[in-house]
């Protein structure tokens, strides 16, 4: 039967292979393998049909994916931003790419920028900054230095999976403890509490806030949502472990997807507010560039029945787009299905006794170092 294996069969074989191939999970993984549109004109990665007959069978299992981690060695650590809409000036980010996974991560396009894929580059291929903490010092050593409260967490997670081998959040931590240094941080890992010590002596002194993110209450979901953060339930143990020992705890409803996370609101402002917590957001899911397609794939993988449902709401309160970027808009949706949810936050806060974060560090304690890395007597 040789004879009737012609070319055109076989470039039907291979295309159905592909397809196939495109439509099961990457267990572990957020992003899956479609192509991702960028705005660089990187050059596509695509199976073809030699490899496909080299795995385990067509349908079989594809190969593991590594993560693997990079030094970096930046000239400088502490980012400052003018945007309007954010409450803090200034950020550091221990680490490029986050091991998370998170398909709705806002962060993902930046991995563009290095010549690297926001889908499972992104997630596999990241990259540490050693240096973070003397870097940090030197600036703040500069005479023209004024303390403002320093937020992580604001693009990648500093508490990824990588941060239990470097150690780079926590020598941020010392630092800014030793120097008296307001710091926010922002994470959805239960690997917050191994540097509790740190944060309930920076509390002690007014210096730390932690606002925990907690998508849903159903452990499968979170791991497709996000696959190498901690599940719901050890969020919640750790925004308890942070009310008992004194440190202001906030939980960020976030990011909420119509559709499919947004009836677990409820219940994770009782659950939280069962642990102590008393203070709360949400933030609608944003879909910036290179992460509108990867989030669609996703659906399409996990979520077909309600694929077009979803994205049907997402634009609906972007003006009809997948996003909106202009300042103000992009962190406030607008319409009907917006103001339902921002009505259903409100009443469910106001039925637990959660009010609003108000953060107020204290900045007048901050002990400038001096040029040669010690600490100023004036």
């Amino acid at each position: 039967m040789d004879h009737l294996w012609t070319p055109r069969r076989k470039r039907l074989a291979i295309l159905f292979s592909l397809c196939s191939f495109r439509a099961m999970a990457i267990h572990g993984r957020g992003a899956q393998l479609a192509r991702v549109p960028d705005r660089f004109g990187l050059a596509a990665r695509e199976a073809d049909g030699d490899w496909m007959d080299e795995r385990e069978g067509l349908d079989g299992p594809g190969p593991k994916l590594r993560t693997t981690v990079t030094l970096e060695h930046p000239r400088s650590i502490l980012t400052f931003n003018r945007s309007p809409d954010i409450p803090f000036d200034r950020s550091v980010n221990a680490y490029r790419g986050c091991e998370h996974g998170c398909i709705y991560c806002y962060a993902r396009p930046t991995h563009a920028y290095h010549d690297l894929s926001p889908g499972l580059d992104f997630e596999t291929k990241l990259f540490a900054k050693p240096d973070a903490a003397r870097l940090l010092r030197e600036t703040l050593a500069k005479p023209g230095y004024a303390p403002a409260p320093i937020a992580m967490g604001t693009n990648t997670d500093p508490y990824q999976p990588i941060e239990g081998r470097y150690r780079i959040t926590r020598e941020i931590l010392q630092l800014c403890l030793e120097l008296r240094h307001p710091v926010t941080i922002t994470t959805k890992s239960a690997r917050v509490i191994d540097d509790l010590d740190l944060l309930t002596e920076l509390a002690r002194h007014r210096l730390t806030a932690v606002g925990i993110s907690v998508t849903s209450l159903d452990p499968r979901l979170s791991g497709l949502l996000e696959p190498r953060a901690s599940s719901p339930a050890k969020r919640l143990d750790a925004l308890e472990k942070l009310v008992v020992a004194g440190v202001p705890a906030h939980v960020s409803v976030a990011p909420v997807i119509p559709s499919i996370t947004d009836e677990f609101m409820e219940g994770i402002l009782a659950a939280a507010a069962e642990r102590g917590v008393r203070s709360a957001s949400w933030i609608m899911v944003r879909l910036p560039h290179e992460v509108a397609p990867l989030f669609r794939e996703w659906l399409d993988t996990h979520f077909p029945d309600r694929a077009g449902k979803v994205m049907s709401i997402v634009q609906a309160v972007r003006g009809g787009k997948d996003y909106d970027a202009k300042f103000f808009t992009r962190m406030k949706p607008e319409g009907i299905w917006a103001d339902l949810i921002r009505t259903r936050f409100r009443v469910a806060c106001r039925k637990y006794g959660i009010g609003k974060a108000e953060i107020d560090l204290d900045c007048t304690q901050f002990r400038k170092p001096s040029r040669n890395g010690q600490l100023d007597l004036f």
